[in-house]
């Protein structure tokens, strides 16, 4: 029989819902060894009487029936929706162990629970986000966010920036290497050998001919032409109003959007609490939740796993394309 993957899974924020949601991986079985990243007392706490919590010990065989740990401390106690920069870099700490057993081949992948961006900048790390640390971290130039659900995969062009600054930051090179990180992940872990992708336009109506502008025609369609060159298979620029009717998604694999707002609303519409957000372009495999750290909801147990119980769902798919 294949061995499981070893998957690690970091609890975030401690103020936050994580380590309860990460409580919850036990109301499944998985195909994996999941390893929880976190304060072992504070995992045990969050996740109540009942949950049998024990510490992780790589050369051991899996506990059954029991909530594995790495145990990496908190430098002060967390209260349930109460953030304290104190423990800002065991937010970090998560991240780096998580990273360091993923490249060591100790982890086929990580999956992340929310941090909260803002109580680490208070810490005094400049931090900006999951994607972006471990980008800088891995020496990766460029990455791509592509989240998944409700049948849906769609990367963007470009992910936090004012609308303004969206058309400049569009060029050809950044283009062409976004569709190749896409393009090549969508083989190598979603085993797709020959992956189908849908490139929305940048303005209304793909630009109508360069009368509601010419992106498509300078940046957008040059690039698609020349990767077409190459055998990739895209379709587009199409217009985004249509680009997301059924008779067009039934096309094409994944979908490429220019902006944040382009297409993640039609994503979330379609998989509320159940989407998924993935680091295409790294070294390693990355999923997370696509939700923040819900202060209001933690310690009261009704935070919905059902997003991180996709992000590891769709980390076990990554992780099994990836050995084939």
């Amino acid at each position: 029989m294949a061995k499981k993957p070893v998957l690690a899974v970091t609890s975030g924020e401690p103020a936050g819902v994580g380590p309860e949601l990460c409580a919850r991986l036990l109301d499944r079985q998985w195909p994996a060894r999941l390893v929880v990243l976190g304060d072992i007392g504070l995992i045990r706490e969050r996740a109540g009487d009942g949950v049998p919590v024990v510490a992780y010990e790589a050369s051991a065989e899996p506990s059954s029936g029991a909530l594995e740990v790495l145990h990496l401390p908190l430098s002060v106690h967390a209260r349930a929706g109460v953030l304290d920069p104190a423990n800002g870099r065991h937010v970090l700490a998560l991240l780096d162990r998580a990273l360091a057993g993923c490249r060591s081949g100790e982890f086929a992948g990580m999956v992340t629970a929310p941090v909260h961006k803002g109580v680490i900048n208070d810490a005094g790390v400049p931090f900006s986000g999951h994607t972006e640390y471990l980008a800088e971290h891995t020496g990766t130039p460029l990455v791509v966010m592509m989240l998944v659900g409700g049948g849906l995969r769609v990367a963007l062009a470009t992910t936090h920036l004012p609308l303004s600054a969206v058309p400049a930051a569009i060029t050809r090179e950044v283009l062409e290497e976004t569709l190749r990180i896409l393009h090549a992940d969508l083989v190598a872990r979603f085993a797709l050998p020959a992956p189908r992708i849908l490139v929305a336009g940048l303005n209304p109506h793909a630009g109508e001919g360069g009368h509601m502008g010419r992106e498509e025609i300078d940046v957008i369609a040059p690039v698609l032409e020349k990767l077409r060159g190459e055998g990739m298979h895209l379709m587009g620029p199409l217009p985004a109003d249509t680009l997301f009717v059924p008779h067009t998604l039934e096309q094409g694999d994944a979908v490429l959007a220019m902006y944040h707002d382009q297409g993640l609303p039609v994503l979330k519409h379609a998989s509320f609490g159940g989407g998924v957000n993935v680091t295409l372009g790294l070294p390693i495999i990355r999923t997370s939740v696509d939700h923040g750290t819900a202060l209001d909801l933690a310690g009261t147990g009704k935070a919905d796993p059902g997003s991180l119980f996709a992000a590891v769902e769709l980390a076990i798919h990554m992780a099994a394309g990836a050995r084939s």
